[in-house]
């Protein structure tokens, strides 16, 4: 037999099973969805009757959720839903990928926000299914640019970054990664803009959902302001809110930290660090406030290096927790997860692209995005395959979970999917297609 016989060139390629299913894995998903009523609740929600392209508002999130479940970031790509017997896997009747755009496009901010609400109601519920905390509630509150091409997306703009783009405000579990919040706003919108009335309806969201215990928030800079400080003590939530460090008041207070007040902390092998705290009171009059001020310093160790910049840069937080300095500054530095969470929401959750023209055909794409990354993790978690405090990466599920091929069969009258021999995450698979299937479906 010769090598010819064996050319790759030999291989015939025929489209036409029209039970093969691409990504069986989806199976995981619309499962989790069905316990959660989640397309009963879309439509009792989102009232988008007598909008064109508005009937049946739940069958459309979900196609559009399933496509970014499986890797999708154009409305284009929902097709790949629609292909041989992917369909027969949802539990809902796909559409098509022009139906989803003029859907997206009859939306209008009171619409969005009731998209919104259904996934505060779709977290109340997945948090009942077994993904609650177990005690205090960590959130990060962040935001992210949302790069875009051209000048005819309404609501695009410059912002800090200098990139063209939409500046959407996003609120994450720290333990698991959960968008328990978010929302869309245009490009040149300032960090701090809609903050208060965010935080509002992030906090009501989450002690709905069951989050009785201690509520903590960690931020950035950006947020920094008494306003937003005053806010977290009327709602009884606790905080790490970094401050500018080029700050007058700031810098006055750090000069005034004697120098056996620092104590040295573990850092990277050609630096050193040391953190100390003082009181600090920050805004005015009746909204003036007095908190701890955690200070980290650092410095290069490098003696070439430390030529170039021999001072020490601080970093600082403001915040009303208990615990040393040193206890405080390694959870602060946490915060840093939520970019984790954010990357992940755009690498593997359909938003590194936004797709319309229309702000608020955006808004309830983000919306749809927010419901695809949660589902994600809840799967896991639910689903028995999260290690121990790790976060899920969406790709990497996909990998093993979601994008598998199979064939859907009638064996003696019963619908069977068949998956590849020697798939090396079988094991998983069906541990969490069994627990899935063992939740009670939603009610209310």
């Amino acid at each position: 037999m010769t090598r010819v016989s064996h050319a790759i060139d030999r291989v015939e390629v025929s489209f036409d099973d029209p039970n093969l299913v691409a990504n069986a894995g989806l199976l995981l998903t619309a499962t989790l969805a069905d316990r959660l009523d989640l397309e009963a609740l879309i439509d009792s929600t989102v009232k988008l009757a007598g909008r064109v392209g508005g009937a049946c508002p739940g069958r459309k999130v979900l196609t559009l959720t399933h496509a970014m479940i499986a890797g999708g970031t154009h409305i284009d790509h929902a097709d790949m839903l629609r292909a041989g017997a992917t369909g027969s896997v949802l539990g809902h009747r796909v559409m098509a990928p022009s139906t989803l755009g003029t859907f997206l496009r009859s939306f209008t901010f009171g619409h969005v926000r009731q998209l919104e609400a259904v996934n505060g109601r779709a977290l109340e519920r997945a948090w009942a299914a077994g993904v609650r905390p177990a005690g205090g509630l960590v959130v990060d509150i962040d935001s992210t640019i949302c790069e875009v091409v051209g000048k005819h997306k309404h609501g695009a703009g410059y912002g800090y970054t200098r990139k063209l783009g939409y500046h959407p405000l996003l609120a994450t579990r720290a333990d698991t990664g959960e968008i328990i919040h978010a929302r869309m706003r245009k490009g040149s919108a300032n960090t701090q803009r809609g903050a208060r009335r965010f935080i509002d309806e992030l906090v009501a969201r989450v002690r709905r959902a069951g989050a009785t215990d201690v509520l903590t928030i960690r931020f950035d800079s950006g947020f920094w302001s008494g306003d937003t400080i005053v806010a977290l003590n009327r709602l009884n939530v606790r905080y790490t809110m970094a401050v500018r460090c080029s700050s007058k008041g700031i810098n006055t207070a750090i000069a005034a930290i004697p120098d056996d007040a620092w104590t040295p902390i573990a850092y990277t092998d050609d630096g050193e660090a040391e953190v100390a705290e003082c009181d600090y009171t920050t805004g005015a009059g009746t909204k003036a406030v007095t908190r701890r001020l955690v200070v980290r310093r650092t410095r290069l160790t490098d003696t070439h290096q430390l030529k170039l910049w021999p001072d020490w840069r601080h970093f600082g937080f403001l915040t009303d927790l208990e615990g040393t300095a040193v206890e405080l500054d390694q959870f602060h530095r946490r915060h840093a997860v939520v970019e984790l969470a954010i990357r992940d929401l755009k690498q593997g959750a359909g938003l590194e692209h936004v797709p319309s023209a229309n702000f608020h055909a955006n808004s309830a794409w983000l919306q749809c995005a927010v419901l695809a990354h949660n589902m994600i993790r809840w799967t896991a978690t639910i689903g028995k395959i999260r290690a121990d405090n790790q976060l899920v990466v969406a790709r990497t599920l996909r990998t093993r979970l979601l994008a598998i091929p199979g064939r859907l069969v009638n064996r003696s009258g019963r619908p069977t999917l068949r998956m590849p021999t020697n798939w090396p995450w079988a094991k998983p698979f069906i541990t969490a297609l069994d627990s899935l299937r063992e939740l009670a479906p939603a009610t209310g």
